[in-house]
């Protein structure tokens, strides 16, 4: 979450409080940032699993890299604190289930980016086994 803190502070002005976003591209860096900072520490995270001999790294790995999106959705709740001056009750309800989306579409998307990540890791690693 801290390769993109910058950029979701700008992309959530834009959009809650109506503020121009101009650095798409940017955000297309920001964006192959975080794929890989994602995947890499999802593949150390498994590699020191498997050191353990813990072979159960299929929903860790989609936990470790998606647990951006709980940092997220945390910021957001500060975001609106901090930042916004919503009243009305069904605002904030509205609000709060955008980000709850937002949040989870992170989740999906970097909690898939390190489960691809790893399985090609472990395939290889195991596949460097010779067994004679």
């Amino acid at each position: 979450f801290g390769a993109v803190f910058i950029e979701v502070f700008f992309i959530m002005s834009s959009i809650w409080l109506h503020h121009y976003y101009y650095m798409f591209g940017f955000l297309l860096l920001v964006f192959f940032i975080l794929i890989l900072t994602s995947a890499e520490i999802t593949v150390v995270m498994t590699y020191f699993q498997l050191c353990a001999e813990d072979w159960r790294w299929w929903w860790r790995s989609v936990l470790t890299s998606g647990a951006a999106a709980v940092y997220l959705f945390f910021y957001s709740v500060m975001y609106f604190y901090t930042k916004l001056d919503i009243v009305p009750f069904v605002s904030s309800l509205l609000y709060f289930g955008y980000m709850f989306l937002v949040s989870l579409a992170f989740f999906i998307v970097t909690g898939t980016v390190g489960f691809y990540a790893t399985y090609r890791f472990v395939v290889k690693i195991y596949d460097a086994i010779k067994i004679e």
